[in-house]
């Protein structure tokens, strides 16, 4: 959707600076088509020089747990401690016990294939795009009325978009009956039909005790990808290959959510309800994802050319 684009002739919903060839993995979703933008997204103007405006996860990484949440804390006091019932005060975000796999760090083995060049491919190709709900996609006004969403701007053509071009799981750290509810407003049957995984709260290896606390929810990108059904939805599974941090894009609102795989991270603004929310988020990281799909090394290429939301984007 950048300026001087091409629009979206030939691919519903695409306005890169190259074309996005249609092949057999990826039917186009005929409803997403905003019409051409005036305003590049961010990310296409930052040169991978300038940097200044990366994401510098080092020191992220060394700093105490605490300190990286300010209001997540692992003292056993504060994971026992909840708001006084009839108050309108959440629980403050904890970290999770060690039982339920604790604060996870990037491997070596991941750090060290983030920081290979990354190299346009030819052709784009088909990639998993991990999606969350809340607070992405949509916005939960009350916990008292479970059912009732407000969609951000573009989400249910953004969902489909993806679900109809890419591989998409959605993994959310809501409870499955709830994720349920959110995926049913979001996605037509036949959409989420082509969803290879719906995760929820239980997905997330967490004890009793931290399943019903507001624990952070680290979503580690390895269990999905060694999860016996997404490996099975690469395209390429019969021949070997497999979903990675090559290949995986996790769209979420949240950084922390992202430490184990911190360079897979496509971090939007959190979305809280405003239907008029300016910036068109989801549109521009609708071209985000086109241009990770022609990268060899997706983590490499997002660690040099992270994402970043322009508020003056226009549609």
């Amino acid at each position: 959707m950048g300026a001087g684009s091409a629009g979206y002739e030939g691919y519903a919903g695409y306005s890169g600076n190259m074309p996005f060839y249609s092949t057999a993995f990826n039917p186009a979703a005929p409803n997403f088509n905003p019409p051409q933008q005036q305003n590049q997204s961010f990310y296409r103007s930052v040169p991978p020089s300038q940097t200044h405006a990366l994401l510098d996860y080092s020191m992220f990484l060394q700093m105490p747990s605490n300190m990286q949440n300010p209001d997540a804390t692992t003292t056993a006091g504060s994971r026992r401690s909840r708001s006084p019932k009839g108050t309108n005060q959440r629980d403050k975000i904890i970290q999770p016990s060690l039982e339920s796999g604790g604060v996870p760090d990037p491997t070596p083995e991941y750090l060290a294939l983030a920081s290979h060049p990354p190299f346009l491919l030819a052709q784009p190709r088909n990639i998993l795009v991990v999606v969350d709900l809340n607070g992405t996609l949509l916005h939960r006004p009350s916990r008292h009325s479970p059912t009732r969403f407000v969609e951000r701007p573009f989400a249910r053509s953004f969902l489909s978009y993806c679900v109809n071009t890419f591989t998409v799981a959605i993994w959310s750290s809501a409870r499955p009956e709830n994720v349920k509810n959110m995926c049913a407003q979001l996605l037509t049957p036949e959409d989420r039909a082509k969803v290879v995984a719906v995760w929820g709260r239980n997905n997330f290896g967490l004890t009793k005790g931290d399943y019903n606390l507001r624990v952070l929810c680290y979503k580690r990108l390895t269990a999905l990808w060694n999860d016996p059904a997404v490996a099975a939805s690469h395209p390429m599974a019969a021949n070997g290959e497999k979903w990675s941090q090559v290949n995986t894009v996790l769209v979420d609102d949240s950084v922390d959510k992202a430490r184990s795989e911190p360079f897979n991270l496509v971090q939007i603004p959190e979305f809280v309800g405003n239907a008029q929310e300016p910036g068109f988020v989801l549109p521009q990281v609708h071209d985000y994802l086109n241009e990770c799909s022609q990268q060899s090394n997706i983590s490499a290429y997002m660690k040099g050319q992270p994402f970043k939301a322009n508020p003056e984007f226009s549609m």
